[in-house]
C-alpha cells in the first residue's frame, strides 16, 4: 500500500445531517421565491439523491424541483454559507476517524483528503481535524470532473506519486465509490445515508473502528 485516500463528508466527518439542515434552509428559501413550484417538505429521500455528489448537481436538483426561481450561483452560495456557519462551530468526526487518521500519520504513510465539497467548506473541516493529517487535499471545485468521475482520485494519487491500484480509498457514497473504483483503487465503504452492497474489490464495514492499516494493506495485496 502506497497511500490512503479519504473522502470527507459522511466518511471522516458526520456532516450529512449538517448538509440536510443547510439543504432544508435553502429549499425553504426557494419555496418562498415568486413563481416557485416547491411546496416544502425536504426529506431524507431528497438528500439520498445528492449524497456524494457535486455542488452543481445539488443546485441543479433543487432548481429542478423549485423551478428557475433563482440563479444557480446564488443557490450554491447559500448552501456553502450554511455549511460553513455550522462547521465554524463544530467539526463532528465519525466513529473511528480520529484513530485511523492518527495511525496513518504515525506510520508516515502518505494520505489525501478527496472531497466533492468546495474548498471554502473543506478549509473549515481542516481547521477542526488538522491540516497536518493529510499530505494532499483536493476539493470538488479544484477538478474539472467531480465524482463519480475518476479524476479526483487519479489526481490525488498523482500528486502523492502513487499508483492508484496501490491506494486504498475510503468512501461512504455510491458516487464516491464509483469514482475511486473507476480510478482503479481498492475501496472500503462505510455507508452513512444510503446502503452500499459489497462488490469485487470493495469491502463494506459498519464503521471506521473496523479498519486499521494492517487490514487496508491486505486489501492492496488481494487487489481489486
Amino acid at each position: 500500500m502506497q497511500a490512503v485516500l479519504f473522502d470527507m463528508d459522511g466518511l471522516l466527518i458526520d456532516s450529512e445531517r449538517l448538509w440536510f439542515e443547510a439543504e432544508t434552509e435553502t429549499m425553504a428559501w426557494l419555496a418562498a421565491r415568486p413563481g416557485s413550484r416547491w411546496p416544502g417538505g425536504w426529506g431524507p429521500e431528497h438528500q439520498a439523491h445528492l449524497v456524494g455528489g457535486s455542488l452543481a448537481r445539488t443546485v441543479a436538483y433543487m432548481l429542478d424541483l423549485a423551478g428557475p426561481v433563482a440563479p444557480p450561483g446564488a443557490v450554491g452560495e447559500l448552501l456553502l454559507a450554511g455549511m460553513s456557519a455550522r462547521l465554524r462551530v463544530h467539526v463532528p468526526l465519525r466513529p473511528g476517524a480520529g484513530e485511523l487518521l492518527a495511525e496513518v500519520r504515525a506510520a508516515g504513510l502518505p494520505c489525501a483528503l478527496v472531497s466533492s465539497t468546495h474548498r471554502s467548506v473543506m478549509d473549515h473541516v481542516l481547521a477542526g481535524v488538522g491540516r497536518d493529517s493529510f499530505t494532499v487535499t483536493l476539493a470538488g471545485d479544484e477538478v474539472g470532473n467531480p465524482k463519480p468521475h475518476p479524476e479526483p482520485y487519479l489526481t490525488a494519487a498523482r500528486r502523492l506519486g502513487a499508483d492508484p491500484r496501490r491506494c486504498v480509498a475510503l468512501e461512504d457514497s455510491p458516487s464516491g465509490l464509483a469514482a475511486a473504483e473507476a480510478a482503479g483503487c481498492p475501496t472500503v465503504a462505510v455507508p452513512s445515508v444510503v446502503p452500499i452492497p459489497p462488490a469485487p474489490g470493495r469491502t463494506v464495514v459498519g464503521s471506521l473502528h473496523e479498519v486499521d492499516l494492517r487490514r487496508l494493506g491486505g486489501l492492496v495485496a488481494v487487489g481489486p
